[in-house]
Parts: structure tokens; sequence; C-alpha cells
């Protein structure tokens, strides 16, 4: 049992001081400290009391698109990046990460994401997947997708597949219908996501290939779930505008230099929420442990970054800084991804829900983080560790 004292809810909307119970992992109940359930005395004997002190308590960030087993590979195999450990997540406020493949998908594949996706679990995050991966043919465990999203609990949708990009397997317009129509028919096989995430270089063909599908098909509009659309500004106008017919489309949280033609993360959400929009179609991920890659006029790695989960408060830091309300902000971290990725428990503080929870200091970085009603984190340091962190 955890009892949390005085925190400043916002679930994502503001709810002001609050207590909340907690055990075996979910929040049991909340409500104001005087009108807290007798408990039996054994349970008060074992319970931990943490006093918040009025910090901000927010739902766990859910990163959509995390390269788990670690990305790159573009300029080489000494750049491939090596997995993200745990504490990286953690400390950072991220409570469940969506794992893939990218453009590696050989050195790396379905096993070891399958493997990692475990791992993080045992370690405590809440960690999912997307089957397949950047081509085609898709790598699966089971012969088929369909029967890896039908089968293999973690796998939520089939991603990232990538197109509009030179490293991408150049998949047609046909190709792109037949995996969306897995995707979907698994989802509704399983009730999970059924998504097809898709990775969007920055070709001039851009969303074509999703805007004809809406036209030409009858798959959903959820279905199709384009990422990487800050990159550039006429992409990014191309999928405010799929968000109006029903797709969810992600910004990604990486390093944006004056002068690019692209958005950085919070820029994006600024102007998306800004054009009226529906505003829970908009998610915001960071690509943590993958490699971001520039690359010369003959498609050559020029220069590289790799991205981290950290981006993801440094850009809810930068919204609320900005001006952008906190309870605004939110969503696109918390409650829209949970809803896209039909995550029942997760992306809101309330009686229910799951026990997913960070308390942000003054200045939004996490201080207390708590998975599935566990501490991993209090007063800016890990307490729990990966099984190989100190090592």
């Amino acid at each position: 049992m955890l009892l949390l004292r005085n925190a400043d809810v916002y679930s994502p909307r503001p709810l002001g001081l609050q207590s909340l119970l907690i055990g075996g992992g979910t929040v049991l109940w909340m409500g104001a400290g005087r009108d807290l359930p007798a408990l039996p005395a054994a349970l008060a004997a074992g319970a931990v009391e943490v006093d918040l002190a009025g910090l901000r308590l927010i739902p766990g960030l859910i990163d959509g698109h995390v390269h788990v087993t670690g990305g790159g590979g573009e300029a080489g195999f000494r750049t491939r990046v090596p997995a993200v450990p745990l504490t990286r997540y953690t400390l950072a406020g991220v409570t469940t990460v969506v794992g893939l493949l990218g453009t590696d998908d050989v050195t790396r594949g379905p096993r070891d994401l399958l493997a990692q996706i475990y791992a993080l679990r045992e370690e405590g995050l809440n960690a999912f997947g997307y089957a397949g991966g950047y081509h085609l043919p898709l790598a699966t465990l089971t012969g088929s997708v369909r029967g890896d999203l039908v089968l293999l609990e973690p796998l939520l949708g089939i991603g990232e597949l990538a197109i509009s990009d030179h490293r991408s397997s150049q998949p047609t317009f046909e190709e792109i219908l037949r995996l969306a129509a897995d995707a979907h028919v698994s989802g509704l096989m399983t009730g999970k996501a059924g998504v097809l995430h898709l990775h969007l270089g920055d070709g001039p063909r851009g969303l074509d290939f999703v805007r004809r599908a809406l036209r030409e098909s009858e798959i959903p509009a959820r279905v199709f779930n384009p990422t990487h659309v800050n990159r550039r500004k006429a992409l990014f106008d191309e999928a405010v505008a799929l968000a109006g017919e029903g797709c969810f489309i992600d910004l990604t949280a990486f390093p944006v230099e004056d002068g690019e033609d692209a958005w950085s993360a919070a820029e994006g959400l600024q102007r998306y929420l800004a054009s009226g929009a529906p505003a829970d179609r908009v998610t915001i991920s960071s690509d943590a442990g993958g490699c971001l890659p520039c690359f010369d006029t003959q498609g050559r790695v020029s220069s590289m970054d790799v991205g981290h989960s950290g981006a993801l408060l440094e850009t809810l830091r930068a919204l609320v800084d900005g001006g952008t309300p906190l309870e605004t902000a939110l969503p696109a971290f918390t409650a829209n991804p949970a809803r896209l990725l039909r995550l029942a428990g997760k992306g809101r503080v309330a009686a229910g829900a799951d026990a997913d929870l960070v308390a942000l200091n003054a200045t939004g970085g996490a201080h207390t983080v708590i998975i599935r009603g566990e501490i991993h984190a209090q007063n800016g340091q890990a307490v729990r560790r990966g099984t190989f962190e100190n090592r």
C-alpha cells in the first residue's frame, strides 16, 4: 500500500490538492485527505506514506515510439545504438514505452524486440511493441504479421513502416492497404490498437498514400498513424489536415535548429492546437534509442544524434514556459496515446486507473516516479535500476 498526500493533481485536468491510496498497481481511492477511508490495521501498518508537499502530480508519460533494442546502423556497424537502460526512461518520467525496429531490422529483429520488451517488464516498466519494422517483407515470429498481432500479447500494431524515405523499401499503395487491413482486422480480433505506425521521411510524396487510402478504401482513418510529421513544415500541414479526417498524428521531440524547415514538437503542438484540429488526435513521442541522422545529397550520413526519452519532459517544459497551460499540453503525452493504443488504465489520474504517476519538481523535471504502484524515482534519484546498470 502507498499513500500519497498533498498532491496537486492534473488528471490531465487540474483537480487541486488530493491524497491518493494505491494498492495492487492501481489507484484505489483519490480525494481530500480527511475523507480517506479507514484501513484495516494490518494494511495501515504496512502502508508507505509520501508527502508530495504540493508538487504537481501528472499521469506517467507514454512514449509511443522507442527503439528499445537500440536503433541506428546507417553508417556502419559501429553506429548501432545500444539498448536503452531502465533509468533513462524512469528518470525522464516515462512509465510506458512502445518499442519498434528501425532502419536496421537485420541485425536486430522481432525476437530481440520481444525479448527486450519482456526484460523491461521484468524490471518494472510498462512495455509494448509493434510487429514488423521499417521494410517489406516484414520480419515476423509466427510467419505472418496478423499471426504476430493476434498471438503475441505485447504487440499492438504494425510499425514503424517507412514511407517517403530513401531508406524505405518503397512499398506500393496496394502493399500499404494490405498491411493496414491486417492491422485493423487483428485489432478487431484482439481488442488491441490495430494501428499502422508509419515512419515519414522527408520525401516529396509525403502523406499521399494515406490520403489516397482514405479516399479509396474502407479502412478506418484511425488505423493510419503517421509519425515524425513535424520534420518538414509542409508535411506537418498535411498531417494536420489528416487529423481532421480521423487519423492520429505523432510529433517527434527531436532537436530543431534555427531556420530549419521543421517544427520542434513544442512549436508543432502549439500550431496544431491553434489550428482547431481535434485536440485528442495528436501525440508526442521521443524516438528514444533511435539514431537521428542527417544525410547529404547522395543519401550518406553526414552527422547524427541519438533520441532520448528526456526530450518529452523538455518539450512539456517548453510548452508551459511558452504559455500553454499544463492541462492543455499534457494530453499529447498521456491521455491521447493511451486512447490511440487502447491502454484503458493509462494516461489519467483517477480512482481505478493504473498507478503510473509522476510528480514534477519546480522546474518541470521528474521528482517522484511511480509505475504500477512501485516507486522508481524519488527526489529526482533512481530508487530502482535496471539489472546491469550497477555493474
